[in-house]
């Protein structure tokens, strides 16, 4: 049986409660919600990028492959991608910052996708981000 290994890259605070940022078990691997949070500063609380959503999404989608990458993986391997934002209006910028992202990202195969908006977040974040990947 393989194990569950628990991912927290080095940009990443202490998750504030009993959840991993990732988790990979075998090939599979989950990305939690990641939100757009800046780099980790010992001390520090987590600062959210922005205020815009352009700022917040492009630092969400960074949380989201550092994970990846930390769990040995990469966009290539993402299956599932989920995009929560807080606001109805923001879903057109939303569509065009993802799609030039992952043109840049060099991204053949996109994943399948699914945005939906959700009002839960905390004060001041736009965008969450969660993704299932599948190692080769």
């Amino acid at each position: 049986m393989t194990d569950k290994i628990a991912l927290t890259p080095k940009t990443h605070t202490t998750p504030p409660a009993k959840f991993s940022h990732g988790v990979r078990k075998g090939n599979i691997l989950q990305v939690a919600g990641q939100v757009g949070f800046l780099p980790a500063e010992e001390g520090k609380p987590p600062t959210p990028a922005g205020p815009t959503l352009r700022e917040q999404t492009l630092q969400t989608l960074a949380n989201v492959k550092a994970i990846l990458e930390e769990g040995g993986s990469g966009w290539d391997d993402a299956m599932m991608i989920r995009v929560y934002l807080t606001d109805v209006e923001h879903f057109a910028e939303m569509n065009a910052i993802y799609n030039a992202y992952f043109e840049e990202q060099g991204l053949t195969q996109p994943p399948a996708a699914r945005t939906t908006v959700y009002v839960g977040l905390p004060a001041g974040l736009l965008v969450e981000i969660d993704v299932l990947a599948v190692l080769s």
